[in-house]
């Protein structure tokens, strides 16, 4: 078959034989279609009742008949049939044509010319016969026709019909998109969640001891010299039952030459990293309640050069705001949290079933605001933070039936941990030039210190406001293995571990940390002791996973069961999981959590949790919580 665009090229009348103008002999033209020469081109009228009609002779690609070009006129045509003498050298030539343009192969053309032969002898017979009637009289404007066998004529209709309405559909698409090939590709995606969340406290939980250091540090500190100080504190005795909704939509841009940029809006109730989930008609932070709007953040925004792009064989630049680059639990990174800075990612097959991997990246966890501090003429130094992360692994395909995934990971938090300002007076009310080291955002779990030093302490008399930081460093070390059985394939049966570490854990930096008149850990203790500091530094988690790993048709299911036990300062609390723990999500919790899903449609399912959390150190603490999920994406 021939290109579109080369599609019935111009037939000139060497090219056919001796005969300039041929048409059917299958009787008047409204019957069927036919086939003539108009000055070189082929002129193939559509078929009677046709919806999509096809005139090469008004085709762009085929130039109108010159004025002076005339066809015979059809009687005469159909008056000649019985009385031209066939002849295949017109046949012959045009078949020639026919393969010299590619429109049949040259077995079909043999085929074709043998044909051709026999019809023509027995038409040569049938004249012959004919010769001993009377000959009738002809008008004087007969024109002769050279014989053309049907077959002929309907593969050069068929052929020519093909590639015109192919090059008219591409012409149809150029006009209605006249987008360049080198122009960016867009592909869009999103999804929705709505939940159902119920948090439920009992009775014997302990009250007035669980201090929301979060609410002092991203307020305006605490008055630690008040007569009756009032410390926000977390609710952990009254059940709380909430509607909430997570959106988000996003597109990856195609730049070429391996180069991708990826843009992502969400929900969220406030600025959180952890979670995008917006709880509808909340009556706080300044927006909800009375069918209020909410807000939409900037969740995703990257740019992306990747090489390779297959299984085997990858390396990808990754930088600004991105999905999480490495292989973890949500012990450690929230399944929502997104990294800021520059990431860069690479595997390589070196064996069958084994291939290798690994993740090297840099992230600013906070940057010091330009003016710091703003209220004194002399400003303070930067208090910048990051987060220095490696890990390697590998991926190895054991047999047809198990699979195996670990690796192994650091994650450096540099400057995360509080400090203790230069001695400073309250009646000053001037910032500490250390403020700036406390988290800009936490959840629960972590231990605090105090950070301003006050030299003139004088209870109930002067204002002392207090800013709280982390008690310590966090180098964590992480090791994290998944394990799956797929025998019974789609079903899978999978486990999953991982142990956390923090290799600068030091208790007794911990006690004899913070400001001197107030020393020692805030939280995480049995009473008011420091020396009672009940904190630690080791996490594991461990989970069980047995169904489909994706829902794609309605009954489709999964089950799962999980129990982790992550001491106070194992990792960040501010980036860990944001649901387990009801209202004291973060680190310094035990418990598990079952669930599953199902699938509704290719597009949505639905999903049933329940999770039960205690604390490890500290004052008592239980929470229950319930969620049901429906969940839709494309």
């Amino acid at each position: 078959m021939a290109d579109a665009a080369d599609a019935v090229p111009p037939v000139s009348n060497a090219d056919l034989g001796s005969a300039s103008t041929f048409a059917s002999t299958a009787g008047p033209a409204s019957s069927g279609p036919s086939l003539a020469s108009r000055d070189g081109l082929l002129t193939v009228p559509s078929d009677a009742g046709d919806p999509s009609p096809v005139e090469t002779a008004t085709d762009s690609h085929l130039p109108p008949a010159p004025a002076n070009a005339t066809s015979p006129p059809v009687s005469a045509l159909q008056a000649n049939t019985d009385t031209a003498t066939p002849s295949t050298n017109m046949t012959l030539n045009l078949i020639h044509l026919m393969v010299k343009r590619g429109l049949i192969t040259k077995d079909d053309a043999d085929g074709l010319i043998k044909q051709a032969e026999q019809e023509t002898a027995a038409a040569q017979a049938q004249q012959s016969t004919n010769a001993a009637l009377p000959e009738a009289n002809a008008p004087d404007d007969t024109v002769g026709v050279t014989y053309v066998p049907d077959v002929v004529k309907n593969q050069i209709r068929e052929e020519v019909t093909a590639d015109v309405m192919k090059q008219q559909r591409e012409d149809e698409l150029a006009a209605a998109n006249p987008v360049p090939s080198t122009a960016p590709r867009f592909r869009v995606s999103g999804d929705l969640r709505l939940r159902y969340e119920g948090d439920m406290y009992p009775s014997d939980n302990a009250q007035g001891v669980f201090t929301n250091f979060n609410a002092i540090n991203t307020g305006s500190g605490f008055d630690v010299n008040s007569a009756a100080p009032a410390l926000p504190e977390y609710n952990v005795s009254q059940d709380r039952n909430r509607f909430r909704l997570r959106a988000r939509f996003g597109t990856d841009i195609d730049l070429h030459d391996n180069f991708t940029v990826g843009l992502r809006i969400g929900t969220g109730q406030d600025d959180s990293p952890t979670t995008e989930n917006q709880t509808l008609d909340v009556a706080n932070n300044g927006q909800g309640g009375n069918f209020s709007k909410y807000s939409i953040w900037l969740d995703r925004a990257f740019l992306r050069y990747e090489l390779g792009g297959t299984p085997d064989k990858d390396l990808t630049f990754t930088a600004g705001r991105f999905e999480d680059p490495f292989f973890h639990t949500s012990m450690i990174f929230a399944d929502d949290l997104g990294f800021d800075g520059l990431a860069v990612q690479g595997r390589y097959k070196i064996a069958n079933g084994l291939t290798p991997f690994a993740t090297l990246g840099a992230f600013p966890v906070f940057n010091t605001d330009l003016n710091f501090s703003s209220n004194q003429t002399e400003k303070f130094s930067s208090e910048d933070k990051y987060l220095i992360a490696a890990q390697v692994g590998t991926v190895w395909t054991i047999n047809k039936d198990f699979s195996a995934k670990g690796a192994v990971a650091y994650y450096y938090y540099e400057n995360i941990a509080g400090k203790v300002s230069d001695p400073m007076l309250a009646s000053s009310n001037e910032a500490g030039n250390t403020d700036d080291s406390r988290p800009s955002f936490a959840q629960n779990g972590n231990t605090y210190i105090a950070l301003r030093d006050y030299v003139d302490p004088a209870p109930g008399t002067t204002p002392e406001i207090e800013y709280y930081g982390l008690a310590t460093p966090f180098h964590v070390l992480a090791l994290t293995g998944q394990l799956d059985y797929s025998h019974f394939d789609p079903f899978h049966i999978s486990i999953q571990g991982e142990f956390i570490d923090n290799l600068a854990f030091n208790r007794s930096d911990i006690i004899n940390n913070g400001p001197a008149f107030d020393s020692g850990p805030q939280n995480n203790t049995n009473g008011s002791d420091p020396n009672s500091f009940a904190g630690g530094n080791i996490g594991a988690i461990v989970r069980l996973n047995f169904g489909k790993v994706a829902l794609e048709k309605f009954g489709d299911w999964n089950v799962g069961f999980s129990y982790r036990y992550v001491e106070s300062d194992s990792t960040i609390d501010g980036f860990t999981d944001a649901d387990f723990g009801g209202n004291l999500v973060g680190t310094n919790l035990q418990g598990y959590t079952i669930g599953g899903n199902l699938g509704l449609s290719p597009h949505v399912w639905t999903g049933l949790r329940f999770m039960s959390a205690d604390a490890i150190a500290g004052p008592t603490y239980h929470n229950d919580l319930v969620q049901f999920d429906i969940n839709a994406q494309f």
